[in-house]
């Protein structure tokens, strides 16, 4: 029966996967050493397009924003991870005939997506911010994180909330099937 709930604790999860696509994962905010100019950039799966950064610098604008295109800075591997971990709680809803085998699915996105916060705090957030400190030559960097950087966690509590629920309906069958 799919009408249960850890379909929609799995439903969730895959929302909160695809939220990281819309909304950005953190905004940085640096100021220019020699020119006094502030530098906003944001990392987003998906780069964005931003004025370009040289013509800013030339004109004087007061605030300069970087991307990611301007920097070649790559998060196909984030972008990759997280349509797998999105597509793998929506697979594993209609694996509901075979319990045990949706558990270890449920698992398996769950361990993807611990990878996936892994690679976003202590990857792509750094490496970025190093990217635009070394272009810019700025010193002081601020980041704001943003919904994408706390999305995967979020999935992280559905997905355990999952393998719960799916848990306790396998022991229910279990107890039934002892009864008989």
């Amino acid at each position: 029966m799919i009408q249960r709930i850890q379909s929609f604790w799995l439903v969730l999860a895959a929302c909160c996967m695809a939220l990281c696509f819309l909304v950005p994962t953190a905004e940085y905010h640096a100021t220019v050493e020699q020119t006094g100019q502030t530098v906003e950039a944001s990392l987003n799966l998906v780069a964005k397009d931003a004025p370009e950064m040289m013509n800013q610098m030339i004109t004087g604008a007061p605030v300069i924003e970087y991307s990611q295109k301007v920097s070649g800075f790559k998060t196909w591997p984030l972008t990759v991870l997280a349509v797998v971990v999105a597509v793998i709680a929506i697979a594993s809803i209609f694996l509901y005939k075979n319990r045990v085998r949706q558990m270890r699915v449920v698992a398996v996105a769950f361990l993807l997506d611990v990878v996936y916060v892994f690679l976003l705090f202590f990857w792509a957030v750094d490496a970025y911010s190093k990217t635009i400190a070394q272009t810019m030559a700025t010193a002081d960097m601020g980041i704001t994180w943003h919904a994408g950087a706390y999305a995967p966690i979020v999935a992280i509590v559905f997905f355990l909330l999952a393998h719960r629920s799916i848990k306790k309906d396998e022991m229910k069958v279990r107890a039934a099937d002892r009864l008989r």
